[in-house]
């Protein structure tokens, strides 16, 4: 039986800021990018979410939900060693730690000796630490396996602790609303809501195959999950699945031509990026992300092992037949396959000799 803690900071960026400036308690705050160039809320603590304003929302759009919201500009560096902080804390009680993000991380606690072996005494001690130490606070969740253990860490939020002993998941999950799922987005769980599927006890009624019918792969995931299943371990070795840049404009770009010179500064980009990454990833496909004037998104992807510009050209011509309004931002990317991950001896080089890399075929731009 594993002993999983999910730990995650609550509004991080934003509890770093106000942490080292006094005056910025209390009132709504949020880090991210000027409302006059078109900025996007990093993140926000509690007193700017009470009016609305979330990550990823156009800075101008929350100012106008939050007319007192003061915007920080973030520090990367500063928040990364904050993260840095905090993991050699996690160190002390277990090397198996699986980072998501700066501020967020699974830890299996299961063979440690600390706390008496206890998981809940851990999480309790290592948030009274971060509080202590670093003077901000973190959440945490703990349970038997890595998706209880982050729908936990959610439960008390903020500076809270939720623990979900083995003989409490069949109750736990039972009542459990589906759009607490990781992986049910807005779009899944309306599905799932026109099938009249509100809660797990709801996703027992149907079978695998009826769930793969509906839902595809994720329809096995959602089975299991609804019967609090997850076999996932800790990994201290995250690899990547996709890599991608992108940009947003100061001012909307109009056009397939003007679309398409962007797109060319953001494949130089992107294959700086790639050309970094070792040689145990096999690219599998190319995709463009397109986000129009009015915030909605458009995405187009494609199989495919070279990754020309010349892809990223097709690609991007594609979401112009399908909508030619202006843009506010422009992506590109590739989606990544871990050889090791997949297992088996490899069959082939993936590139030559004298230069293994990921980086796609360079083209003329």
């Amino acid at each position: 039986m594993r002993k999983i803690i999910h730990a995650d900071c609550d509004c991080f960026y934003a509890s770093v800021e106000m942490r080292d400036d006094p005056n910025l308690r209390g009132k709504p705050i949020a880090v991210g990018g000027s409302s006059q160039r078109r900025g996007v809320i990093s993140t926000c603590n509690y007193e700017a979410r009470r009016f609305g304003v979330r990550s990823a929302m156009a800075t101008a759009h929350a100012v106008r939900l939050c007319p007192d919201l003061v915007v920080v500009p973030g520090n990367m560096k500063k928040y990364r060693e904050v993260s840095q902080s905090i993991r050699e804390i996690f160190l002390e009680y277990t090397d198996r730690i699986e980072p998501l993000s700066l501020d967020e991380a699974y830890l299996d606690v299961s063979d440690s000796a600390h706390c008496q072996g206890s998981a809940t005494l851990i999480a309790e001690e290592i948030r009274a630490r971060v509080r202590e130490q670093l003077h901000i606070t973190i959440s945490a969740g703990v349970a038997p396996n890595k998706f209880l253990a982050k729908v936990a860490s959610d439960w008390n939020k903020p500076d809270g602790l939720f623990v979900i002993r083995p003989d409490q998941v069949e109750a736990f999950v039972h009542q459990l609303a589906v759009r607490k799922i990781h992986g049910v987005g807005r779009v899944t769980a309306e599905k799932l809501h026109n099938m009249g599927i509100q809660t797990c006890a709801d996703l027992r009624r149907f079978s695998k195959l009826d769930l793969a019918r509906s839902f595809g792969k994720f329809g096995q995931r959602l089975y299991e999950l609804a019967r609090g299943i997850d076999e996932r371990g800790v990994s201290s070795d995250r690899r990547r699945k996709s890599a991608s840049v992108e940009h947003t404009f100061s001012e909307d770009i109009d056009g397939l031509e003007q679309w398409q010179r962007e797109l060319a500064r953001l494949y130089e980009r992107l294959t700086e990026r790639l050309q970094k990454m070792d040689d145990r990833y096999r690219i599998s496909g190319a995709f463009v992300k397109v986000k129009y004037h009015d915030f909605t998104s458009m995405s187009q992807e494609r199989a495919n092992k070279s990754c020309r510009i010349s892809e990223f050209r097709h690609l991007l011509g594609l979401c112009w037949e399908k909508r030619s309004d202006p843009i506010r931002l422009l992506g590109v990317g590739v989606k990544l396959i871990d050889l090791q991950d997949d297992g088996g001896p490899l069959q082939y080089e993936l590139w030559p000799e004298e230069k293994k890399t990921v980086a796609p075929v360079r083209e003329p731009l």
